[in-house]
């Protein structure tokens, strides 16, 4: 029966997962079939241009292509010529963020999962530290990379070489850190008191407990704060390579297709492609952690 259910659960959430896709996909080309090419501005003033706030966007082919003009693009050749289609350089760049992403995934992991139990240890640190761990999340992404790089290049100059992807890696692991260190948190003490006191009456100190009860116990709370940290390493990956400059990203291609929009407005969608496929990859690798942990997954935290 446990396997009958497991079985439907998991049909059932791939078929949401292509209704989702589909319900994109009905939205995307109905609104451009039935939306002005001009979009919808409203207090424009007449003879003024880019007067006005624009609340619906354009729907002319150069603003917003087919999405089997998308896909199509991804087939042809990259800039003309004898150039390899434009799929190859996008998973070529994919993969070079996808390997700095997961770096900072695990930078992200180790700092979370350290500050979650020394919240957890000690209620002061909580009480001292938490406060800060929310506010970090506050500083725009886009202006803490810049710093980060200067840091990066000072370091490389006077201390030991530093490579511009690690300034990336770091950035990205400053947005996987926090769902980490909340959800270990939140995991640790996750245990009934009644659990608690039986580990003191049988003389357990803090690190028996820690891995025979309050490990286990956490893993419902941390298995989804690790995806949701994965995912959000690759956002922090992109954006630092935009915000920085660096070659070889998936981020940097964005900037330079987008720069080619006029003139060829299908092709910045296919490292948007790549983005999501590495969004939707990361989290997934962390899924597949949870197959080895399923003994301890019952009333798994939503994400």
């Amino acid at each position: 029966m446990t396997a009958a259910r497991s079985s439907a659960r998991r049909g059932a959430a791939a078929l949401w997962g292509a209704v989702g896709i589909l319900a994109v996909v009905v939205l995307w080309e109905g609104y451009k079939f039935l939306g002005p090419a001009e979009g919808v501005t409203i207090g424009a003033v007449e003879g003024e241009t880019g007067s006005g706030v624009m609340i619906l966007p354009r729907t002319h082919d150069r603003a917003m292509p087919h999405l089997i003009d998308m896909v199509t693009r991804l087939f042809q050749s990259t800039s003309g010529g004898d150039t390899p289609p434009l799929i190859v350089p996008v998973i070529t760049a994919a993969l070079t963020t996808l390997g700095i992403a997961a770096v900072g995934w695990l930078i992200g992991v180790a700092v979370g999962a350290l500050l979650g139990a020394l919240m957890q240890r000690w209620r002061l640190v909580e009480w001292g530290l938490l406060p800060w761990i929310v506010v970090s999340q506050t500083v725009p992404l886009i202006a803490f990379a810049p710093v980060m790089n200067s840091i990066g290049l000072q370091i490389d100059r006077d201390v030991m070489p530093w490579p511009q992807w690690l300034s990336v890696a770091v950035i990205a692991s400053y947005l996987a850190f926090f769902p980490v260190a909340v959800g270990m948190l939140r995991g640790l003490e996750a245990p009934d008191r009644i659990h608690v006191d039986l580990m003191r009456s049988y003389a357990a100190g803090y690190w028996p407990t820690l891995l025979r009860l309050r490990l286990p116990a956490a893993v419902p709370h941390l298995l989804p704060a690790l995806r949701l940290a994965a995912a959000n390493a690759v956002l922090g990956a992109v954006v630092a390579e935009v915000s920085i400059g660096m070659r070889g990203g998936i981020g940097r291609m964005l900037i330079q297709l987008a720069g080619q929009a006029s003139s060829d407005p299908a092709a910045p969608w296919g490292p948007t492609f790549g983005s999501i496929a590495l969004g939707l990859i990361a989290a997934g690798s962390v899924a597949l952690v949870g197959l080895g942990l399923k003994n301890y997954r019952r009333g798994e935290a939503a994400a």
